[in-house]
């Protein structure tokens, strides 16, 4: 595996790659609270199929950081999704198939509204996607997304910058059932991740802006305004979710295929929780596989 860092607009991007030098390139968007370590059971697969993997972290994520230090540390989707085709541009990389889990997927999703001329295909884990502002949620749906409130609160955005690692962990706990993909071992891999000086920074203001305690950043709007304008997406789209999801309920996904307008698939994981990647990374990266076969991408 290589690690390198490019910079890519207002982020000095660390990311890490492998598979064959001369392989196909593919897009790996890890979630949050999440990291690359996230792909580390999918990624073999893809490679000793031929693929060349690139997996970034986030902004305010691991080692990648801020040009500038004292600058805004914006988490909106659109910032994030700026940073990528910032990241594409300086990787001499016009269009590419992405893979995104959680903020990756709401990343992939933009792209493919508002940019689909830069991604080939998507496959989004653990989102769904529908056009438009984001709605009011369903009860449940506003029950599981208590740790989104936690935070648009002030006591509750203090203790995140406070207690990073211990709500980073809290999130593991909750969305998904116990099992071996989930030890003090695999969590301390990702958490010097959530030590980086912005890392809370970054996740407040995501959660925060989506909801309406920040306010916007205007940098960002005329992007997001295009995503929201788009009424469906035409790129070909991989949907995999867990059925036992406590974060993103799967009732959260039933009818959004009527948004999509290219090839659509939507792959339900038993068993499985927030975390396919890592609960059932063998499941994940056949599905991923047949995906990219399917839309002619290898």
């Amino acid at each position: 595996m290589d690690v390198n860092s490019v910079t890519a607009g207002e982020v000095e991007i660390t990311y890490e790659a492998s598979g064959p030098d001369m392989g196909q390139p593919i897009l790996l968007l890890h979630g949050w609270p999440d990291d690359p370590r996230g792909f580390d059971g999918v990624v073999p697969t893809l490679n000793a199929a031929g693929w060349r993997t690139i997996v970034p972290y986030w902004r305010g994520c691991g080692p990648t950081k801020f040009v500038d230090p004292e600058g805004p540390k914006t988490g909106e989707t659109a910032a994030l999704a700026t940073d990528i085709l910032a990241f594409m541009d300086a990787l001499g990389f016009s269009r590419l198939p992405v893979v995104g889990h959680d903020w990756g997927a709401r990343v992939a999703y933009l792209l493919a509204a508002a940019r689909p001329q830069r991604v080939a295909s998507i496959a989004a884990l653990s989102v769904p996607w529908a056009p438009g502002r984001i709605g009011v949620p369903t009860l449940p749906q506003v029950r599981a997304f208590w740790y989104q409130w936690f935070m648009n609160t002030e006591p509750g955005a203090a203790f995140v910058r406070e207690n990073p690692l211990a709500f980073a962990r809290e999130q593991w706990v909750a969305w998904s059932p116990p099992g071996p993909w989930f030890t003090d071992e695999t969590f301390s891999k990702s958490a010097p991740s959530f030590q980086n000086p912005d890392w809370a920074a970054v996740t407040l203001n995501f959660y925060r802006s989506r909801w309406g305690a920040d306010a916007p950043d205007p940098r960002f709007s005329d992007l997001t305004r295009e995503a929201e304008a788009a009424g469906s997406i035409a790129v070909p789209t991989l949907v995999i979710h867990g059925a036992a999801d406590t974060c993103v309920l799967p009732a959260s996904f039933s009818g959004q295929e009527q948004h999509f307008t290219g090839a659509y698939r939507r792959v339900e994981l038993e068993g499985v929780g927030h975390f396919p990647t890592r609960e059932a990374p063998d499941r994940v990266a056949d599905a991923l596989l047949t995906h990219l076969g399917e839309v002619g991408e290898h």
